[in-house]
């Protein structure tokens, strides 16, 4: 949890803010959006990934899923690629955790990322 000095030198909570960056694509067509926008703590944001992870591309019905092959792989602590084999088509991502650090219209973050 992060803490900043309030100008009468108290100690205020800041909640974390999260969003959860999905890449698709292969080569040049790759795009990045935002998948969702979280807050909490970073285990909070991180357990919250691992359930878009786990439902990514998910099949409807249970005869589905059973069809389907699902890989995934820890590209880092914060990042994980998800394949979804289908009988007719292969799903790919790549999900990213990514903390905000900087704001311009936030009172609670600096404006730049070096300060």
């Amino acid at each position: 949890m992060a803490f900043r000095l309030t100008p009468s030198h108290g100690v205020e909570n800041i909640v974390p803010r999260w969003i959860v960056l999905r890449a698709e694509g292969q080569a040049e067509a790759f795009r990045y959006g935002v998948h969702r926008e979280l807050e909490g703590t970073e285990a909070e944001a991180l357990a919250a990934m691992l359930r878009i992870v786990d439902t990514f591309a998910e099949a409807l019905s249970e005869a589905g899923r059973r069809r389907q092959r699902r890989q995934v792989f820890r590209v880092s602590e914060r990042g994980y690629f998800v394949r979804v084999d289908n009988r007719m088509s292969v799903e790919e991502a790549h999900f990213t955790l990514a903390e905000l650090i900087a704001d311009t219209h936030a009172d609670d973050l600096p404006a730049t990322a070096g300060h």
